[in-house]
C-alpha cells in the first residue's frame, strides 16, 4: 500500500512536466526501481492507472527497469550478484558486501506529446 503515495508523486511529477514543457499528455514514464527499494514494480502500474484517470497522464505507459542488488568484493572490488547460500566472490572468492546499487527508485525520463 506504500507505493499508492509514491505513484500520486510520480503523477504530480510528470504532470508538472507535460505541462511545463507545453505537452499535452503524458505518454510514457521510464521509471528505475532496485529489487531492495522496498517498492514493488507491478503495485506502482496498478496505483497508477487508477490514479491517473481523469488526468494528463491518463493512458500513459509506465514502463520499469529493474535493477538487481549487488555486492561488492572486499578482496578484488569486483561487484557481482549474491549467489544462494554464498557471499563468495566469483572472480576470487573473497567475501562480497552489501552497496546501494538495487535500493534506487528514480523517474528516468517522462515523454509527452
Amino acid at each position: 500500500m506504500h507505493e499508492y503515495p509514491i505513484t500520486e508523486q510520480i503523477i504530480k511529477i510528470a504532470g508538472e512536466h507535460c505541462k511545463k514543457s507545453g505537452g499535452s499528455r503524458v505518454t510514457k514514464v521510464n521509471l528505475v526501481i532496485g529489487d531492495y527499494s522496498g517498492y514493488v514494480g507491478e503495485s506502482v502500474q496498478m496505483y497508477f492507472d487508477i490514479i491517473s484517470q481523469d488526468t494528463i497522464c491518463e493512458g500513459a505507459v509506465v514502463e520499469i527497469q529493474h535493477v538487481k542488488p549487488k555486492l561488492r568484493c572486499t578482496r578484488c572490488g569486483e561487484l557481482f550478484e549474491k549467489r544462494p547460500m554464498t557471499f563468495d566472490c566469483p572472480k576470487c572468492g573473497g567475501q562480497g558486501e552489501p552497496t546501494d546499487i538495487g535500493k534506487e527508485f528514480y523517474i528516468e525520463s517522462i515523454e509527452i506529446e
